[in-house]
């Protein structure tokens, strides 16, 4: 046995994001997984084709036929997406929303009917306003923290239930344990993004979701140069994920893939220390008297805090936070406009903090907490309420 043929499976989450689905190649022994820029494969012989012909289209893995399909790249990521989220199986997608569509349209069709949270990302919000009901999916919008709601809005042709772990923008925590036990009492399939929070932070599918979702551009790659997209969960289930994927063209580039496969391996030093971040930003605004509330899952003040303590990592509550400042639209953009280090940017999960003022929800200013120091984010939101006054 070689000592590169240890088995990781057991050891810590940050071992295994290190370590799992890479190893030194064989030919040239590098340490760095290749990029396999390919399309296609060659085979020695007809009968060798065939026979890999019918194990792809079971899904085996480890066997490539053309890079729409398979890659040995996005095939290293995928074997470590398994074993963070702690699944039988998990496909990569091009974006988050590629990701989104593949779950949802792998699982409904039409006369089905689907339950979202109501607060959720825009391109999911239009996927359940107008595109989901107009291919004959009917859709339902329920406030997820009240379960009572979620069981009156579930009807007999319910066949799946989504929401966004920690909701875009407004942070809202939903109960995943008793939404699952919800969902499966009534058959239905449950499906939550995950995208807000990282494996890092919670694992969907330790609590009793059936599959999970991430735009991967996030925490998963979290340097702001690669778009990606993930879903795990049960091995049957993510079969028929592929085969939505695969027909509609959703995959992967093999050089995003390899920049994701690179990010993996940092995820964990990134989200802590952007959850230490944030924790110390939410803690700082709420004492502004500039400030009317902070939402942040960490404070003692958002209404979720105690579960947020029972299902996330010990100590750590994400690096997403909402800060609502008195007065009006106007304020708002002044003190953005007066910061000098975090961009005014769309996305989130960079080492790069960002903020992302948004007026429709009573001028709230959603900030991504980056990697810098968290002293010199302070100073810098600190001048900006001193120039935002004059």
């Amino acid at each position: 046995m070689s000592r590169y043929d240890t088995d990781y499976s057991k050891m810590g989450f940050a071992t295994r994001a290190i370590k799992i689905g890479e190893g030194v190649d064989p030919i040239t022994k590098a340490l760095n997984t290749p990029i396999y820029e390919t399309s296609t494969y060659g085979y020695e012989t007809a009968e060798q084709y065939d026979e890999m012909l019918a194990r792809g289209a079971n899904w085996e893995p480890d066997i490539y036929i053309y890079s729409r399909t398979t890659n040995p790249t996005t095939n290293a990521l995928e074997k470590k997406v398994i074993s963070l989220e702690h699944a039988e199986d998990a496909v990569i997608c091009s974006c988050g929303m590629a990701a989104i569509s593949n779950a949802l349209l792998s699982n409904l069709n039409a006369g089905d009917h689907v339950i979202c949270s109501d607060d959720t990302f825009m391109c999911t919000s239009s996927m359940f306003a107008d595109i989901l009901p107009a291919k004959d999916i009917e859709t339902d919008r329920v406030e997820i923290l009240d379960l009572n709601n979620i069981e009156k809005a579930i009807k007999p042709n319910t066949k799946v239930i989504y929401l966004e772990a920690l909701s875009n923008p407004q942070l809202k925590l939903a109960d995943i344990p008793a939404i699952a036990d919800l969902a499966h009492k009534h058959g239905c399939k449950f499906i939550v993004d995950n995208t807000f929070l990282s494996p890092v932070v919670m694992r969907p599918l330790e609590l009793g979701a059936d599959m999970v979702v991430h735009s991967g551009t996030k925490y998963y790659v979290g340097h702001g140069d690669a778009l990606c997209g993930i879903v795990a969960g049960k091995k049957e289930d993510i079969d028929r994920v592929r085969y939505y994927y695969d027909n509609f063209g959703s995959h992967i580039s093999p050089f995003n893939a390899w920049l994701a496969l690179r990010s993996v391996r940092t995820m964990h030093l990134r989200v802590e220390r952007q959850c230490q971040n944030a924790m110390a930003l939410a803690k700082w605004f709420e004492s502004r008297p500039e400030v009317e509330f902070v939402t942040y899952p960490g404070l003692e003040s958002h209404g979720q805090h105690e579960l947020a303590k029972k299902i996330f990592t010990p100590g750590l509550f994400g690096g997403m936070l909402c800060v609502h400042l008195k007065g009006g639209y106007e304020e708002m953009c002044r003190f953005c406009d007066a910061t000098n280090i975090p961009p005014i940017a769309t996305s989130l999960g960079d080492v790069v903090t960002l903020m992302f003022p948004k007026s429709a929800y009573n001028n709230l200013i959603r900030i991504s907490t980056g990697c810098e120091d968290v002293s010199d984010l302070i100073a810098d939101f600190e001048q900006a309420f001193e120039k935002a006054k004059h």
